[in-house]
């Protein structure tokens, strides 16, 4: 038999479980809200250090010179020694070392390969460096090349200190050379994405005063971000910042079909791929690296981890045989470096040892 007491005690527990389930319907309400807000907030935050850092990405225009000066003991005065012209980025390098009276000079020079318009000039910023086992001397100058040129120290180092930088009677030196801008000179361009383009794209994306007809669903982001969530009108021009015109018309030649990936462009176009999400474009890249590319192994490695390349990754990894590979990574302190390729290399070096 059920009594009024007990009817009241049933009352009061339902309404106590139906306050409860309210309460808790609630904060599964807040909670969804909130991972929902974190999760926008997380691809906003994404899209935005993508966007901001391409500035510092383009700075990877950039390579190394390097050459040992034999019997530079025995140098005459006025009389330089060059090394062989290498083509960089459309240019054409080569480096001289060359005795005064004083002092020895360190000079570097410039000459562009195809130039396409009467004006064009490299502005670039190099670091001199001579060293030995026991003394590194390095100096810094910026300048802007017009037609060719040359940059460096006729005064690098004094003629008396030279005996401490020789090994063996041998001189190693570098530059380290940062392409900051380049204009009026370039490869030919293999297909245009001009207005003829228009009825096959979306979107008109501006680059350096340079108008772009493109199809946002050729990149996850800029699909994302301008037509899912600010739902931007067809064909509106949105301007890129801090991003050259060259490296995305060599980018879109490359989701295209085109052959614009060689050593000089491929790491723009890894990038601006990685920054836009293109995953064919960056496919291409990494079969190019992978394959193709004359890249050192630190050079590779670096662009696989910054960029999440794991066959990249596993290739260079695998290629890594003697020790000087491995300090030759580690000298490079690789921002990007993980604890998976740390334990590697750390494996690699005490098989070495042993």
């Amino acid at each position: 038999m059920v009594t009024a007491g007990n009817e009241e005690i049933d009352k009061s527990y339902k309404r106590k479980f139906e306050e409860i389930n309210g309460k808790l319907q609630v904060i599964e309400e807040s909670v969804a809200k909130i991972l929902k807000n974190n999760e926008d907030e997380k691809k906003l935050r994404e899209t935005s250090r993508k966007l901001n850092n391409q500035k510092e990405l383009n700075s990877e225009k950039r390579f190394v010179l390097k050459h040992v000066f034999k019997n530079v003991a025995a140098l005459e005065i006025g009389v330089p020694c060059f090394t062989q012209v290498v083509e960089k980025f459309n240019v054409k390098w080569n480096m001289l070392i060359a005795r005064n009276e004083k002092h020895l000079g360190f000079v570097l020079f410039c000459e562009p390969i195809a130039p396409t318009r009467i004006e064009f000039a490299v502005e670039m910023k190099a670091k001199f460096r001579m060293m030995s086992d026991i003394c590194n001397l390095t100096k810094i100058t910026k300048h802007c090349f017009e037609k060719k040129g040359r940059l460096g120290f006729y005064d690098f180092l004094d003629w008396e200190n030279v005996e401490y930088y020789l090994m063996d009677n041998n001189l190693a030196v570098e530059v380290e050379v940062e392409i900051l801008k380049v204009t009026g000179f370039g490869k030919e361009k293999q297909r245009l994405f001009g207005e003829s383009q228009k009825e096959f794209s979306d979107l008109i994306l501006v680059v350096q005063n340079t108008k772009f007809y493109y199809l946002a669903l050729q990149s996850a982001l800029l699909n994302y971000l301008f037509c899912e969530e600010y739902n931007v009108p067809e064909n509106a021009e949105i301007e890129l910042t801090e991003i050259e015109a060259n490296d995305f018309h060599n980018f879109l030649e490359l989701i295209h079909g085109g052959s614009s990936i060689d050593d000089d462009t491929v790491t723009g176009l890894l990038d601006l791929a990685d920054m836009l999400e293109a995953p064919t474009a960056i496919r291409r890249c990494e079969e190019f690296l992978l394959n193709d590319s004359q890249k050192s192994i630190v050079q590779k490695l670096q662009l696989a981890l910054r960029c999440h390349l794991e066959n990249l990754k596993s290739k260079c990894l695998s290629e890594i045989s003697e020790k000087s590979d491995i300090e030759a990574i580690m000298a490079a302190n690789i921002p990007e470096m993980d604890l998976s390729t740390s334990q590697a290399l750390l494996q690699k070096n005490i098989a070495n040892i042993e």
